[in-house]
């Protein structure tokens, strides 16, 4: 294998500004949408999530958890039992999130949780957690390339195996069209295959998607040539941002997804008018929110 461009970074650091970059979710965006990009990243609109969002969230929470105990105690009792502390852990962090239910007593509360559980016993079907050890879970990384662009995300779990092969696995849980959900699916996992070579120069052996609500896995191979073109690809969605950052020209791009969209009442396609441009932001357009950590 080639020698991987010079990289900075690795897992991301805390304290200090944070410069503009590049995440796969507002890659994404972009390539969705250039003004849904703009509402995100640079107006930060509100959004509500979605029941089946916060959901993916839980079960995400509960996964990274999962893999935290020792690895007999890993079986779907436990998986059940953590499911409860990290749904109250998250309405702590979000209280804005109660208003998804009618109280703690709301029947649909019950039957949400359980619709969680059933995301959970899936899992196992797919898996035992008790025959893994992840290197990493929830992982923070950040990478420069050689063009200055800032790559920066989170990867679900990193598997290494004792002859040293990644592999990169990501849970999903909702229910997108298959054919969009999975084209973004494999868009996020060649970015996170991207970073990794270029902060640790190991290409990724494999990239795993999960599928908890269809009980099946997609597993993919990358390669050399492939992440260079990736990683070319990602250099002409940063510069068309910065071009379109400089004069607030980020246009819509209409299509069905935008009938899932929270701005569509701003958007001009559909006769909207979007709040005056605030000019690029400085020195980071935000983390990831709930909305970018599910599916």
């Amino acid at each position: 294998m080639a020698e991987p461009a010079q990289a900075t970074g690795g897992t991301l650091q805390d304290g200090g500004p944070r410069r503009p970059a590049l995440s796969p979710s507002r890659a994404s965006d972009f390539k969705q949408c250039p003004l849904l990009y703009r509402f995100r990243a640079v107006d930060r609109l509100p959004e509500t999530p979605s029941k089946a969002q916060v959901r993916g969230t839980v079960v995400h929470s509960v996964l990274e958890r999962l893999f935290g105990l020792p690895t007999a105690e890993r079986d779907q009792a436990q998986a059940r039992a953590l499911l409860q502390p990290a749904w109250e852990e998250l309405l702590a962090q979000q209280p804005e999130l109660g208003e998804l239910f009618d109280g703690p007593e709301d029947p649909e509360l019950a039957g949400w949780l359980e619709s969680a559980n059933v995301l959970l016993d899936a899992y196992f079907e797919l898996e035992d957690p008790r025959r893994l050890e992840p290197e990493a879970c929830e992982l923070r990384v950040e990478t420069e390339l050689d063009s200055g662009v800032l790559l920066r995300g989170f990867i679900d779990r990193v598997d290494v195996a004792p002859t040293g092969e990644i592999r990169l696995v990501d849970y999903k849980t909702g229910a997108a069209p298959r054919e969009i959900g999975e084209a973004k699916a494999m868009f996020q996992m060649k970015f996170y295959a991207l970073v990794l070579w270029r902060t640790r120069g190991e290409i990724p052996r494999q990239l795993l998607l999960m599928y908890l609500a269809s009980k099946q896995r997609l597993a993919y191979t990358p390669d050399e040539t492939e992440l260079r073109r990736f990683e070319r690809t990602l250099e002409a969605i940063w510069g068309a941002i910065l071009r379109a950052g400089k004069t607030g020209d980020f246009r819509p791009n209409p299509s069905r997804l935008c009938d899932y969209c929270d701005h569509k009442p701003l958007c001009p396609a559909f006769g909207g008018t979007p709040p005056p441009y605030p000019g690029w932001p400085e020195p980071d357009p935000g983390p990831e929110s709930v909305l970018d950590r599910t599916d």
